[in-house]
């Protein structure tokens, strides 16, 4: 892919999320914070306000501030570096992918802003389920990083099989 396309594409993407993210956790915060859960369709979808001060599940929510701070903050700041520059760097990457990688920056990106701006929270406020079997709560970021893994884990099993017939092909 090439470069300049390749950064349109993560920018338009990324920043898109970020954009996303980040409007509808002012939503949630001016119409949710204080009241209570708003349920429709049956309450197959629900809106209700948190602040999650830990991860994916709340994960690390238990820890202290400052290893909180390291591992959910320092931590993911880097880790997202690194898939950026590796993003830009790699030659090998077709747009699908590189889409694909842009959904999860943009949605750790804007995750990322919330801990900086929360007092190290990330607001959530959508819960989907049909009677007791309930999602926990999140937010439109943890969509745009579910949808992205999901795009690099579909391209990466319908590339396999033909990459691997292609090598038996060739060495017989």
């Amino acid at each position: 892919m090439i470069f300049w396309k390749k950064i349109l594409l993560i920018a338009i993407v990324a920043g898109g999320c970020v954009g996303c993210d980040q409007v509808t956790k002012g939503i949630a915060r001016e119409g949710l914070e204080v009241s209570r859960p708003i349920s429709y369709f049956g309450d197959v979808v629900r809106l209700q306000y948190e602040e999650n001060h830990g991860g994916m599940l709340s994960f690390g929510a238990t820890l202290s501030d400052r290893s909180r701070f390291f591992l959910l903050t320092v931590f993911v700041a880097i880790c997202l570096s690194m898939f950026f520059l590796y993003t830009l760097v790699s030659r090998s990457l077709h747009e699908t992918q590189v889409m694909g990688i842009s959904l999860i920056l943009g949605g750790g990106l804007s995750n990322l802003l919330d801990r900086l701006l929360n007092n190290g929270a990330v607001i959530d406020f959508l819960v989907l389920g049909l009677g007791s079997v309930r999602t926990a709560v999140f937010n439109f970021a943890d969509v745009a990083i579910l949808t992205g893994v999901c795009i690099l884990l579909l391209n990466r099993s319908r590339r396999a099989p033909t990459d691997g017939f292609k090598q038996k092909v060739s060495t017989e």
